[in-house]
């Protein structure tokens, strides 16, 4: 194996620095003790986590962010697996356009998106309620889940499914302990990347979502339209310290590249 040289780790830290710049500075400026944005910081303060506690909209909107990119990463991923599963075994007339159509997503612009399930919910009834936004955000995260869920189910060996059912294994045996562990890294990376996507989402949501639904992107847009005051960096900085807890709490309890890669990362 070949060591880096020079020029390609003086690109790695460069690109390392650019990637994690934007966060570093939004956590900086969440400690200024001033009311306005403003870097550098002479002192450090915590002012504006205190302040939180006195918008609770924020923390009702964190939790229904939560919930609502749980589920509809959920739901995604439960839809996913036997997508991913007959585009990835079987060949039939229509595959790729079926497999087209599934990540048709991707290609249309999150407004043009917003707008038409706006107009279908409001004629369906469910404009403005929690299931026609679990439901808009299925479809937005959908793509994700299958693209990684579909790459799992391409790679995988069946011959240990085809011992198993030599064995006698039915098929739902075979499913939950043979073809279910060995695309479960798939299965895991699609559940964290439509989680994060849900999560973040902001232009689908700005239409679908009513004050009664708001998630948090969209309540933190909302706010700094008409405030420049730090409150949102403290927001941020909570979310991003939150997320790293978590990814530590994983990484000691499970293994990242074990529950992303594969088991087979640990001997390679």
């Amino acid at each position: 194996m070949t060591r880096n040289g020079p020029i390609a780790l003086a690109y790695h830290t460069l690109f390392v620095a650019f990637i994690l710049a934007p966060i570093l500075i939004v956590c900086w400026v969440a400690f200024t003790p001033l009311g306005y944005l403003s870097i550098p910081i002479d002192a450090f303060s915590l002012r504006w986590f205190r302040a939180i506690a006195d918008y609770p909209e924020f923390i009702t909107a964190f939790w229904s962010s939560i919930a609502l990119a749980a589920l509809s990463s959920t739901v995604a991923i439960a839809l996913s697996v036997p997508a991913a599963l007959a585009v990835a075994r079987h060949r039939f007339p229509g595959r790729d356009a079926i497999t087209a159509l599934f990540l048709s997503p991707l290609m249309i612009p999150p407004v043009v998106l917003g707008v038409a399930l706006l107009r279908f919910f409001t004629q369906v009834g469910l404009g403005g309620t929690f299931a026609g936004l679990v439901l808009g955000h299925i479809v937005i995260v959908f793509p994700f889940a299958l693209r990684l869920v579909l790459a799992a189910a391409a790679g995988m060996d069946r011959s240990i499914e085809h011992a198993a059912i030599s064995l006698g294994a039915s098929d739902a045996a075979v499913f939950r302990r043979v073809t279910l562990p060995l695309i479960l890294p798939g299965v895991a990376s699609g559940w964290l990347l439509a989680f994060i996507s849900s999560f973040d989402e902001v232009t689908m949501t700005v239409f679908v979502a009513t004050p009664a639904t708001m998630t948090l992107p969209v309540r933190m847009f909302l706010y700094i339209q008409d405030n420049i005051d730090p409150l949102v960096t403290s927001v941020s900085a909570v979310v991003i310290a939150l997320t790293v807890i978590l990814m530590l709490l994983i990484e000691w309890l499970y293994g990242l590249e074990r529950l992303l890669v594969g088991r087979h990362a640990e001997s390679a």
